[in-house]
């Protein structure tokens, strides 16, 4: 493949020399940056997109597609890294250049999602453009109908990420574009109305909860529970799997930042009281990946028994000093130092951490490749992480980072780091734009995962790699801007 001639460099001495002494080569490197990021994007908005909409992975003639499952060329997908993954990349382009451009590629995309977005306030993993095709979502605009589907999903961070691409968009434009400013503050006020009493949400809604069928009540022990798949429907169940409440209450606090309205904060705090309330009783004091209308571990998807689990248990925890720091409200941290000794000591031999851990018993469970439940690991699925590694000591020292900060820098706002123009941040950017292609492509060796045995891909584009490499870019430009 033809490369566009780059810099040479001989190692990182010679970067770091490069940099120190001449500013020349500094000035050329910043100029193919800028080009290489204008040649990507354009490539990638006129030959890849479907109406400024993306996908995961394209063949390398960009004749098959995919998302996280089999896609055409009409279709587009939400969950990261799809469509909302590629707006704010955008963004961070606008931002790192000033070029307007950018800014217009991220409004476009925007426009993008809100095709997509239901009636029911959010979005589906999938977006259809095909206007034949689009009657079969319950789409709030251009050809939906309320017959069709309308599952606003929570999970994988699907709609949070859309609706921060959304946000995002609506304040880089200053809240003038009335079509993207009226979709997010829709998908704000379906999450609110979708709330569970207890704080919670469910992995999926098309409606609002009724309160009398969710009593607000703590996590506890279910007398008995089966040891054998039931086939439940557990999308309406209270959901940390996946981190999904965490990265809601991440959401939820950017809306009170970008709108100022006190509502969005007050329903991340509630997500808090929730996670108080889910924590378990001894002795098992850590939390369940979901749990059903009682209050107890329920099963998920045939790999997900009900335990107690080590693996959302870092996002809850995690979730928790967010909260503290946003509040100064001692009660976030007040659960934090049993869950911590709770997750020490269930440590497996080796020092890694189990996903799940039988109620009351607290040995591992595991599952065989046939799906029987064992406590055995000598058989595992290959798709699914039955074990994580130990991450409660990083954790206990940003508990103790956090805990003991000034008053004044609690309440702060978080703010982006600014880039470094670091020897690293250099060789980054060298290596992308080497990588680049004459047409603007990033193309790698690869395989298309839902195409078929047959499928011919050995090499492909990913919408991954796309955002890594413009993520790369934009921070070497921005960082080179306010560089002497």
């Amino acid at each position: 493949m033809k490369r566009r001639p780059l810099i040479q460099l001989a190692g990182a001495g010679a970067l770091t020399q490069g940099l120190a002494s001449a500013r020349g080569v500094d000035a050329v490197l910043r100029r193919q940056a800028l080009a290489g990021l204008k040649r990507a994007v354009e490539y990638f908005r006129v030959n890849v997109s479907v109406e400024d909409a993306y996908l995961w992975r394209y063949s390398e003639d960009l004749s098959r597609r995919e998302g996280e499952r089999f896609a055409t060329a009409t279709q587009a997908w939400v969950q990261p890294p799809g469509t909302p993954s590629v707006g704010m990349a955008l963004l961070d382009a606008h931002e790192a250049t000033g070029d307007a451009y950018y800014l217009a590629a991220a409004r476009a995309t925007a426009r993008a999602l809100v095709k997509g977005q239901l009636r029911s306030g959010g979005w589906d993993y999938v977006i259809e453009f095909d206007s034949k095709l689009r009657g079969r979502y319950a789409y709030r605009f251009a050809g939906g109908f309320e017959t069709g589907a309308n599952l606003t999903t929570l999970d994988d961070d699907t709609t949070q990420s859309a609706l921060r691409c959304l946000m995002r968009v609506d304040r880089a434009l200053q809240f003038k574009e009335l079509e993207i400013h009226e979709a997010a503050q829709c998908a704000l006020t379906a999450l609110l109305k979708a709330q569970y009493p207890n704080g919670a949400w469910a992995q999926r809604f098309d409606r609002p909860p009724e309160p009398s069928k969710h009593p607000i009540v703590a996590a506890s022990y279910p007398e008995t529970w089966s040891r054998t798949w039931p086939g439940a429907d557990y999308r309406g169940f209270y959901t940390f799997n996946d981190n999904n409440l965490s990265i809601m209450i991440d959401t939820l606090l950017a809306a009170e930042r970008t709108y100022q309205q006190p509502a969005y904060r007050a329903a991340a705090l509630r997500i808090g009281s929730f996670i108080l309330l889910s924590q378990m009783p001894a002795p098992q004091p850590g939390w369940a990946q979901q749990y059903d209308a009682a209050m107890h571990p329920a099963w998920a998807r045939k790999f997900e028994p009900p335990a107690v689990t080590g693996g959302e248990a870092l996002g809850v925890l995690r979730s928790l000093l967010v909260l503290y720091r946003a509040t100064a409200e001692q009660k976030y941290l007040e659960p934090i130092p049993r869950a911590l000794d709770y997750y020490r000591a269930s440590r497996l031999p080796g020092g890694r951490i189990a996903r799940f851990y039988e109620l009351k018993t607290n040995k591992p469970l595991y599952f065989t490749k046939d799906y029987v439940l064992t406590y055995s690991d000598a058989d595992l699925p290959t798709h699914y992480s039955f074990k994580t590694s130990d991450w409660t000591t990083n954790f206990a020292r940003e508990f103790d980072r956090v805990r003991t900060l000034p008053p004044a820098r609690l309440a702060a706002p978080p703010q982006p780091a600014r880039p470094e123009l670091t020897d690293g941040l250099v060789a980054q950017t060298q290596a992308a734009l080497a990588a680049l292609d004459d047409q603007g492509r990033w193309v790698e060796s690869g395989r298309l995962r839902f195409q078929g045995p047959e499928d011919p891909t050995r090499r492909i584009l990913s919408t991954e790699t796309f955002i890594r490499n413009l993520t790369i870019l934009s921070a070497y430009l921005a960082a080179s801007r306010h560089s002497p």
